[in-house]
This record gives C-alpha cells, structure tokens and sequence, in this order.
C-alpha cells in the first residue's frame, strides 16, 4: 500500500516540477512576453505581459508565453536578395496616373506597442491564429521572425500595397522618374524627383497611420515611417528611355561639333581679316610657326631657309 501511494505521489509531482519549472520566464532587452494561462483548470485567457529586460518572472503552472519584438523593426521591400526580408525578393508594381507601372522598392520602419492593454489585445486578435509562411507552413506571429514576417505579410502588407497605389496612381511617371518626360518628347525635362519623392513618403505615412489601425483593428504599431529607396520602369519602357538617351546623347554630340565647327570657321575669317590690315602681323605669325632652330629665313624664297646640321 505505502509503496502504491509513493508511485501516485511520484506521478502527481513529475508533472508538478515540469509545471513548476516552466512556470519561470524572462526576456531580453528586444522582446515582450504575453503569457497566457495554460493549465488544465485555468482558462485560455491572457494572464499578464513581461516588459523587455525582465529577469526571472513567475507565470504560472503550463502557461505559454508569447514573445513579440520590442524594438523597432523594418520591412523592406526590395528586388535586392541582399536586402530583402523573410519574405524574399520582391517589388510592389503601381500603374502612374499617365498608365507606366512603375516598380516600387522602399523600407517601413515601425514599433510594436509596448502598451499593456494594446499587447493583449494584439494577442487576443493575432497571437491565438496562424499565418502562412513562404514555405506553406502555418506559424504563430510570436513564432520567431519567420513568424512575424508571416504575420506582417498577411495582415500589413496588403495596407501598404494600398497606400503605394493611392499615392503613385496620382502621379505622373516623369514626377518620380525624370526620364519618363523622353516617353512625351524628345527632350529631357527637368523635375524634381527628389521634392516628389519626399511628398509620397509623406502621404504614405500619413495613409497608414490612419489606415493600419482600422484595419488591424487597433493601434498596435507605432513609429511608422516608409523611406521610398528606388522606382522603376518596366523593361521595355526602360529601353525605350535608354534609346531616347542615347539618341539626344548623339544629337548634342552633333551640335556640338557643328558650333565648334563653325567656330573655327569664324576665329579663321577674323584671323584672316586681320592679316589683311596688318600684312606684317601676317609675317610674325609665319616666324613663330617655323620649327625651332631656323637661323635663316627669306620669304619668297624656299631655297633660303636653313636648318643648321647636326
């Protein structure tokens, strides 16, 4: 009998232990725990948030802990495999208000919220269902960055997608792109990019900040602020572009030849005007083009130019 009631106690205080050593968490300095009650008499329901750099924390028997990013992160989107995200290579292709698609890379900064009661409910909305991952895999946002880029893919990047569309579609291309203006004509127009580029950094911002949290349903990222890196044309309007270049390239080449040109012609007219008035100026030019080392010279006379022997 004594040794049935050690074998149940033993049984009961195995799982006890692990319980009770999994009932102890902590977070670096750039993550945010949401723990969650998890036992098999509690409920499923978020029990409290460890705040970034929290030593040893007491969470309770089998709960699970949720950990989310607590700095400030950045999504990039790029067609750079040496920038790119956990999402891959990629570019968000938006048609300008004059019809070119025009490939736009740029990076968004942003913070997780480290509000208490915006954590929760990030949790409650995000961090109890799943996502899909590049490789088909369905993960957790608090699992890991493949996680959370999963996450992000899903739920953010349609908003951003969005905001490009609305702030690209209402420019034409030669505003973003001064060589777009040779798609009109043959001349290149003078714009400046940078001024355009700068306003639709700062409509975009202004657009998810409104944006996100209605669509998330919460304002659960601060800090957001998208830095428009690169825009591009289409291939084939790119060589299109790349000939027109090229072509006003040879076109200026010629003109300039032609002044240059046509500036001799004139320097040689005034030059010959002015032997004219001045025969004996005509003279001393003749002196100064001889090869060095003349020691007699008679004009008229070819036999009386002598260079001495060496």
């Amino acid at each position: 009998m004594r040794i049935a009631l050690i074998l149940v106690a033993a049984l009961l205080a195995v799982p006890l232990l692990i319980g009770g050593l999994g009932g102890l968490e902590s977070t670096g300095g750039g993550e945010v725990a949401v723990v969650r009650d998890g036992g098999p008499l509690d409920d499923n329901q978020v029990r409290q948030v460890i705040d970034p750099g929290s030593g040893l924390t007491w969470t309770g028997l089998w709960s699970s802990t949720h950990l989310y990013p607590a700095q400030q992160r950045f999504y990039t989107i790029t067609a750079d495999p040496k920038r790119a995200t956990t999402l891959g290579v990629d570019v968000v292709t938006v048609p300008s208000s004059d019809g070119v698609s025009l490939g736009i890379e740029g990076t968004l900064y942003f913070t997780l919220n480290l509000d208490h009661q915006a954590l929760k409910r990030f949790d409650d909305k995000y961090g109890t269902r799943t996502f899909r991952a590049q490789d088909d895999r369905s993960l957790y946002a608090w699992e890991g960055d493949e996680g959370w880029s999963a996450f992000f893919g899903q739920a953010v990047r349609p908003v951003i997608d969005n905001a490009l569309r609305g702030q690209i579609g209402a420019m034409r291309c030669a505003e973003l792109v001064p060589s777009c203006s040779l798609l009109e004509s043959s001349t290149l127009k003078p714009q400046d990019s940078n001024a355009n580029i700068v306003k639709v950094q700062n409509a975009v911002d202004a657009s998810l900040a409104r944006d996100l949290p209605a669509t998330l349903g919460g304002d659960f990222l601060t800090g957001l602020r998208f830095t428009l890196a690169k825009v591009t044309l289409p291939g084939e309007v790119q060589q299109a572009v790349d000939r027109s270049l090229a072509a006003s390239a040879a076109v200026s080449e010629a003109q300039a030849k032609v002044a240059q040109a046509r500036a001799e012609a004139d320097a040689n007219r005034a030059r010959q005007d002015g032997y004219d008035k001045c025969p004996a100026c005509a003279e001393i030019e003749k002196l100064k083009s001889l090869p060095q080392g003349i020691t007699v010279y008679a004009p008229g006379n070819p036999q009386s130019v002598v260079v001495p022997s060496r």
